[in-house]
């Protein structure tokens, strides 16, 4: 399985879903927080199960659920976030640092780490409802390479890139250039073996895209 370079901070086997929400960095400015964001980031998560699909949903969501969430995390909120509250969170949000953490608290929550998973399984998706008409006609929309442990079916690293200004061939190229891929055995599409993925003999060291 694979490894960030240099994680900026590593979680014991026992870091809960709220201890990796904490260690996020806040990017929001500091007058007229009413939240905390590691808070915000929860009811996130949790509308995001709850099918959650806008911020209107968020704030609602938070909204049925502020007593049952004050009372099991301790609280004492009297309102609930608007939908403005997470806009402005996602707005500010420090997404590199997000995924960084974010893989390395999946690791630390894998029986093992990262060293019992050999394969590796990349994707390419397109974002719903993220495709535009260009002006010469074309289409370009967002699109999302993630890449996977097979043996735990869970998503351990992922990039969204815009199809005008990039590819999904250098998004999985920037992803696997920050992983430990030594003895692992990487799936992905043809369309990655075309050409040599990596420069140079070895496909297992991968250097800077």
């Amino acid at each position: 399985m694979a490894e960030t370079a240099s994680p900026a901070i590593e979680f014991g086997a026992d870091a809960d879903l709220i201890s990796f929400l904490k260690a996020i960095p806040d990017g929001r400015y500091r007058r007229g927080v009413r939240y905390p964001q590691w808070y915000l980031l929860l009811v996130t998560v949790l509308g995001i199960l709850s099918d959650c699909r806008s911020s209107r949903d968020l704030e609602a969501f938070a909204k049925r659920h502020r007593e049952a969430l004050n009372q099991a995390l301790g609280l004492n909120f009297k309102r609930w976030p608007t939908d403005a509250t997470f806009l402005y969170l996602f707005n500010k949000a420090h997404l590199e640092q997000f995924g960084e953490l974010l893989q390395a608290w999946m690791i630390s929550q894998i029986p093992g780490g990262a060293t019992t998973l050999e394969q590796l399984v990349c994707d390419g998706k397109t974002l719903k409802g993220s495709a535009i008409e260009t002006a010469d006609g074309n289409h370009r929309f967002v699109a999302q390479v993630t890449v996977y442990a097979r043996a735990l079916g869970v998503a351990l690293t992922q990039k969204s890139y815009d199809t005008h200004e990039s590819s999904e061939r250098a998004a999985l190229k920037e992803l696997l250039s920050t992983m430990n891929l030594e003895g692992k055995l990487i799936q992905a599409d043809a369309l990655h073996t075309t050409q040599a993925f990596f420069a140079g003999a070895s496909s297992r060291a991968p250097t800077s895209p």
